[in-house]
């Protein structure tokens, strides 16, 4: 389980987070080179909140501490759960907290116009295409109340065996990922982490039953596409940067493996939760609308995670993480 802040648990350290994700795996050291971009990624399915935010200000400060610039990124595939007013409240809590961003959509009308992943939805089916062309993917018509009831020690369904048409109907498609290699993962701190496919992500969803792009296909084409060679990120989704080095190699994008990571320990709730907006997790909107300044936010964050000091804005906050 990563470790995460909140409920009570105390403040852990940034240099054991490598480590701890890397349990049981090969590591090996290397320099790590000049950085040019990272992203802001967030998903417009509900209002932002802290951990949110505090994702923000790290990813901000080791951007601003390595000089690379800073592109927003915008995920909103999930069409059932966008609104506009969601995609509003990203620009209002960016620019409220003073949360820099240096490339990417300045407001919600230039997001639609010009930066939605709608834009780029030939690519991401052409890469999609290619998966099939290379007999990589299969169809599959499993409901994920049958995927969570099955025992994860086994392949999560049989649907690769009953060769499924992949033009059925409501059929997802999912990745044949074969046999259990080592993947290769950078690491901000210059180790090379070698690291198999967890089993909750064998075959994982490339294209789903709606017909658009999975969100691992979609994050690798917009990273490559952007030319984002740093990703910050939760160590909740450690599992997804493992799932998109290997969904990378399928796709032969060998220059996904030259991006360096860095993933960050997580705020919990009272039951030790990671928040999130479906679990109805306190928003900055929220915390905004009743008079919180921005000041006020961050050290609010500081004081879930066991910071005393004062840290009043992004750079703050982070530097009291990161440098602890």
């Amino acid at each position: 389980m990563a470790p995460a802040w909140g409920g009570g648990v105390a403040h852990v350290l940034f240099e054991k987070i490598a480590r701890i994700i890397a349990t049981n795996n090969e590591r090996l050291s290397i320099p790590i080179n000049h950085l040019n971009k990272t992203r802001i990624a967030p998903t417009p399915s509900g209002f932002l909140h802290l951990g949110n935010v505090l994702s923000f200000a790290i990813t901000a400060y080791l951007a601003r501490e390595k000089g690379c610039k800073i592109h927003l990124r915008i995920d909103d595939l999930d069409q059932d759960r966008i609104k506009k007013w969601y995609i509003q409240d990203i620009f209002d809590t960016l620019d409220f907290l003073e949360i820099p961003w240096d490339e990417g959509p300045r407001n919600a009308k230039e997001f639609e116009n010009s930066y939605s992943q709608l834009h780029r939805i030939n690519m991401y089916h052409s890469a999609i295409e290619q998966l099939v062309n290379n007999k990589l993917v299969f169809a599959c018509t499993c409901s994920r109340r049958q995927l969570i009831s099955v025992d994860l020690s086994n392949i999560p369904c049989s649907c690769f065996n009953r060769q499924i048409p992949l033009d059925t109907k409501n059929a997802s498609w999912r990745l044949l990922t074969g046999d259990n290699s080592k993947w290769a993962v950078k690491s901000y701190d210059g180790r090379v982490i070698q690291a198999n496919l967890p089993i909750e992500m064998h075959n994982f969803v490339v294209k789903k039953k709606d017909g658009f792009p999975a969100y691992q296909l979609a994050s690798i084409i917009d990273d490559l596409f952007y030319d984002v060679d740093f990703i910050v990120r939760g160590q909740d989704l450690w599992p997804s940067t493992i799932a998109q080095h290997a969904l990378a190699s399928a796709l032969k994008e060998d220059d996904f493996k030259n991006i360096t990571f860095y993933h960050h320990p997580l705020i919990t709730d009272t039951s030790g939760k990671k928040l999130s907006k479906s679990a109805g997790a306190t928003s900055i909107k929220y915390l905004r609308d009743n008079g919180k300044n921005a000041a006020e936010v961050y050290q609010l964050i500081a004081s879930i995670i066991g910071i005393n000091e004062t840290t009043d804005n992004w750079q703050l906050l982070a530097n009291s993480i990161i440098n602890a």
